[in-house]
């Protein structure tokens, strides 16, 4: 009996979460809310909306969309359930624009270990936990750049949250990404192997058309190329790709509608996925003052990923919680951040979590703020900028009229302790309650 009502308990605690009740719910016509729908009116201490913070703000929603926001007085309940939060923050459910949910932290097991020893059903069960760590950490919507060595996995998780199945986040996926021949992983093997199965898809030359439309057949939302890596002499990270190559990869996925993404942390890889095409580049390490400019005149976002150098330095024995000086790697990445911010660059919040802990994403945010980002603007990077970024504004990114009902309450004020991002006590999703107020 006891097994049996914990089943029952289960199966009634993800269809309360899920994408396939709140989608089919108290829809009228041309996707609008239906008049009869239930109305949540949700009263915290102050909205941020996505561009700005008000105090004493109410928002109502109505089915899966925000039907009002605006001073509390003039927001009725209308005879729904109203929620009192005081004292906290209710803001857009935020994004993670860089997430690998099929890796796990490196100080666990190491990259190479997992893509060559771990199975990709056990990888899926992991991703699963994942997934439902995001979305209670207040990630409404991530990006996942490549499933590393698991195939289409991401697709088949993404079908797996949409139909109800597995709680998580919305999901924008790339699936097995683009390598040069040659130059990813995994590494460390017996030359006379032919070929060791890798963590990417490898192409080159015209083949990259039928991959990158391979990839979109299979369900890419977005199509992620290496436009370097480590590869160049002596392991260090080098351009891959001629520009030529990543126009024909951009060409054709624009020719569908997929914007393309471009790993890299050299300035000539960055140079030539700019003017290749590419719409956000990951890392951007060794990004220069020219190259940020560059970007900044394309209108090119970058995606810092400050959390996963943070991470890796301390795993390779940074102790960074004693006091210990930066490593250069860390000083170069402050460095070229500030850059970026100097020229005006577009900045996605994105993090690379899977080096890291799932569920710990606000850690980006801590970042960006202490190397130099006023808070605001990281959440901004995080909602508005992030849902325009990845051409989501027409749905989420804002606390706004007729958008998705992606929303999350935050202990104190995340303008003014970014820390706040991590004391998350309400997350709702598309009308749907994940995580309810005062639920620890």
């Amino acid at each position: 009996m006891r097994r049996t009502a914990f089943v029952l308990g289960l199966a009634v605690s993800l269809a309360a979460i899920s994408p396939q009740a709140q989608g089919g719910r108290g829809r009228g016509r041309g996707g609008a809310p239906a008049a009869d729908a239930p109305v949540t009116v949700l009263k915290p201490a102050r909205v941020f909306d996505g561009e700005s913070m008000h105090e004493g703000w109410a928002v109502s929603v109505r089915g899966d969309r925000i039907e009002a926001a605006g001073p509390a007085a003039g927001i009725g309940a209308s005879g729904g359930t109203v929620i009192d939060m005081p004292g906290t923050t209710l803001m857009p459910g935020m994004v993670e624009g860089h997430s690998h949910v099929l890796l796990h932290p490196y100080n666990e097991t190491p990259w190479n270990d997992q893509v060559a020893h771990e199975s990709v059903g056990v990888r899926i069960a992991r991703a699963t936990n994942h997934l439902r760590d995001t979305l209670m950490a207040g990630f409404t919507t991530i990006r996942d750049l490549g499933t590393e060595g698991a195939g289409y996995s991401d697709v088949e998780l993404k079908q797996a949250i949409e139909q109800g199945i597995i709680p998580g986040p919305r999901m924008v996926v790339t699936t097995r990404a683009i390598v040069a021949t040659g130059t990813y992983g995994p590494k460390g093997y017996s030359l006379e192997w032919g070929h060791i199965p890798q963590g990417a898809e490898e192409a080159d030359g015209n083949d990259v058309v039928r991959v990158v439309r391979d990839q979109i057949g299979h369900g890419a939302d977005w199509i992620k190329i290496y436009a370097d890596y480590r590869w160049g002499a002596n392991g260090g990270a080098a351009p891959t790709f001629s520009l030529d190559e990543i126009k024909l990869i951009v060409d054709t996925a624009r020719s569908s509608g997929r914007p393309v993404v471009a790993h890299s942390s050299t300035a000539e890889g960055m140079r030539r996925a700019v003017l290749g095409g590419v719409e956000t580049i990951e890392h951007g390490d060794q990004g220069t003052p020219e190259v940020f400019k560059l970007m900044k005149e394309h209108n090119v976002a970058l995606c810092p990923t400050l959390a996963a150098g943070d991470a890796t330095a301390q795993y390779a024995g940074w102790n960074k919680a004693g006091g210990a000086p930066e490593p250069q790697g860390i000083t170069r990445k402050r460095a070229s951040f500030k850059a970026a911010l100097d020229a005006g660059v577009t900045i996605l919040s994105g993090s690379d979590v899977g080096v890291y802990t799932h569920g710990d994403n606000a850690r980006e945010l801590e970042l960006m703020v202490n190397y130099g980002m006023p808070a605001v603007d990281a959440l901004r990077s995080a909602t508005s900028i992030a849902a325009r970024v990845l051409h989501m504004d027409n749905r989420i990114g804002l606390i706004k009229d007729g958008l998705l009902a992606d929303l999350v309450a935050l202990d104190g004020d995340p303008t003014k302790d970014i820390s706040a991002t991590r004391r998350v006590v309400f997350v709702m999703k598309g009308g749907v309650t994940a995580r309810s107020y005062g639920r620890r």
